[in-house]
């Protein structure tokens, strides 16, 4: 009996285990975010898995901050960019294919992926940007609604109305992660002074990001 409860008990811990997404921290000048990648985004989170691997954030800016809306990094060209110098045309020389889910909406603390204006809704291919968000009024979501013609579920209204988010971009860019701590640290970036194109006045750097890797079970 003990060995069937023994038994039943490793193969849970082995099923949460396979389960757990992939983490992810991200150290700044300003402190730390940690952050999930969604496993239903595979094309997003291998491509963002492989960036970091190689160590490609490391010294990138968040070259663009927005308050109460969003902070975007991951700009090669902004490793030794000069003060003032304009940023955000940087890529990697490909894009990741669209992997837009309703079931991942622009609530606050999630992370997508920035793109240009390409038909196909494709991502850039190291871009990104965390939403920070401000909530709206009914009427407001009406508007963006009839606007986008888009339908909330009554289930996104209420986050937008509470936590809030940027509901005028659900169906434009692919979401795959979240932000499940640090989020102060994604408002003290966005809310830093910035010049007339978004860029902050003083460099706020990704020093590191960084898998965090899973912990390991010993039996004995």
């Amino acid at each position: 009996m003990k060995k069937a409860v023994f038994l039943g008990a490793f193969l849970a811990l082995a099923f949460a285990a396979g389960a757990q997404k992939t983490k992810v921290v991200i150290a700044t000048t300003e402190g730390n975010m940690e952050l999930v990648l969604y496993d239903k985004t595979p094309k997003h989170r291998d491509n963002m898995i492989k960036l970091i691997k190689a160590h490609f954030y490391d010294s990138t800016l968040f070259h663009r901050v927005i308050p109460g809306f969003m902070i975007q990094g991951g700009d090669p060209d902004s490793k030794k960019a000069a003060p003032g110098q304009h940023l955000g045309e940087g890529d990697v020389g490909y894009r990741v294919p669209a992997e837009i889910n309703d079931e991942y909406f622009h609530q606050r603390g999630v992370l997508a992926a920035a793109r240009d204006a390409n038909p196909e809704k494709a991502s850039s291919g190291c871009q990104f940007y965390i939403v920070t968000g401000k909530t709206f009024t009914d009427a407001e979501l009406n508007n963006i609604e009839q606007r986008t013609r888009r339908k909330l579920t009554a289930a996104q209204r209420e986050v937008y109305k509470t936590k809030g988010g940027a509901p005028f971009l659900d169906g434009s860019y692919t979401v795959y992660g979240m932000v499940t701590k640090g989020m102060e640290v994604a408002d003290k970036i966005a809310n830093a002074p910035r010049n007339a194109e978004d860029r902050p006045d003083k460099d706020i750097r990704m020093t590191s990001v960084r898998i965090v890797k899973k912990k390991k079970f010993l039996f004995f």
